[in-house]
């Protein structure tokens, strides 16, 4: 039996998604949850967008060689998922790094177009141990907000800065202000000289503290690639989530043999910056649900507003308060029938509805709507609650 606390039990009452044998650690999205997982992406879009990172979309599936040359198939095998193509083998990708070194490849870039920044949500599969899976917290096919940035290696230091600050911005909004930092540092199995790992942990050392940051040491826990700096959230209940990242990367550049035109005319190899806000949409979806009094953030809900008159003598001024929330931007709709008031608020309430308008007598002739959320209720004029919920159901970033 689930705790009524668990995202997994909040998903299935809210009906926003399921988990079935079928696709163990995949997600079965029902409207409301497939619908508050795209307002989410919409949000980090235009946070992306913001960044100056461009939208791409690369390949689910390449050829083995790809994944040679990234060295995953030597570092990360166990963690992917192999398919047939043809006579050759491929795997379902678990990262979109390699697909996006392919297109800075043709873009023939020069010194001038750096730092050059692509971002994917990327629909990633990863071989998960089936005992660590755990509702959205741990799934086999998750959406990675991915992005990456090519850069000279003295633009690295600005880069981490530039995201550092947008990152603590964007959590600040969704509601988290504390946060944890972690630097790590090269593992024991991995890509590339010890040349390269000295610079590339060189140069992230240096880019933290001119970010501001203090990180713990985390020996040993970098990529196989490169290091990483490590964002941490804390939740209401305490608890530390690892979400957001940005990992320095002096190898797969190499491996991969891409390079821009430098300003003396020389061809120059890049740095390349792994980076990610949230990880994984799905699994903060989960942390957003159990963080947020069981039930979705007003902003992602699929609807925002229920209008619930008491007669039909209600009705018209039902209907024009219907108009001015949805001119507002607020998502609403109006709930008659033959049932009950108090039948429908209940209905209402299973259906997680933030914001309830009650109209009856008193309310119309006061101009006014009782307006219930959060278990509380209060008259208030028409045109205040309007502003007060289109406030309270603005996207966060």
């Amino acid at each position: 039996m689930l705790a009524a606390a668990d995202h997994r039990q909040i998903g299935q009452k809210l009906d926003l998604f399921h988990f079935q044998e079928a696709a163990p650690g995949m997600v079965f999205w029902h409207p409301r949850g497939f619908f508050a997982l795209t307002e989410l992406r919409n949000a980090l879009a235009r946070v992306a967008e913001a960044d100056g990172f461009e939208q791409v979309q690369t390949p689910q599936i390449l050829r083995q060689e790809v994944w040679e040359m990234s060295g995953h198939v030597q570092h990360y095998r166990d963690g992917m998922f192999a398919v047939g193509d043809e006579d050759c083998q491929a795997f379902v990708k678990p990262v979109s790094c390699p697909g996006h070194l392919e297109i800075f490849r043709r873009r023939a870039a020069s010194y001038r177009d750096l730092p050059l920044r692509l971002a994917e949500f990327g629909l990633v599969h990863r071989g998960e141990p089936s005992g660590t899976l755990h509702g959205l917290f741990r799934l086999r096919q998750f959406t990675q907000d991915d992005g990456h940035v090519f850069c000279a290696e003295d633009q690295v230091e600005s880069e981490v800065s530039r995201f550092c600050r947008s990152l603590r911005k964007c959590y600040s909004r969704l509601g988290f202000e504390r946060v944890k930092v972690a630097f790590a540092t090269r593992p024991a199995e991995r890509a590339g000289s010890d040349a390269s790992w000295d610079a590339a942990e060189r140069m992230l050392a240096s880019a933290a503290r001119a970010a501001s940051l203090s990180p713990e040491h985390a020996p040993g826990a970098g990529a196989f690639y490169g290091p990483k700096l490590e964002f941490s959230l804390e939740d209401h209940g305490g608890r530390s989530w690892q979400c957001g990242t940005i990992q320095l990367d002096l190898v797969l550049p190499e491996r991969f043999d891409v390079s821009y035109m430098a300003a003396s005319g020389r061809k120059s190899r890049p740095a390349m910056l792994h980076r990610a806000v949230l990880g994984s949409l799905e699994r903060f979806l989960g942390i957003l649900l159990e963080q947020s009094t069981l039930r979705l953030p007003p902003w992602l809900n699929q609807e925002q507003a229920r209008l619930l008159p008491v007669a039909e003598s209600e009705l018209p001024l039902a209907n024009e308060i219907l108009a001015q929330l949805r001119s507002a931007g607020v998502r609403a709709r109006l709930a008659v029938g033959p049932e009950s008031l108090a039948r429908r608020v209940r209905d209402a309430h299973a259906d997680g509805v933030p914001f309830l308008f009650l109209l009856g007598q008193r309310e119309l002739n006061a101009r006014a709507v009782t307006l219930r959320a959060a278990g509380a209720e209060r008259l208030v004029p028409i045109e205040r609650a309007v502003e007060e919920v289109r406030d309270a159901c603005a996207a966060p970033c």
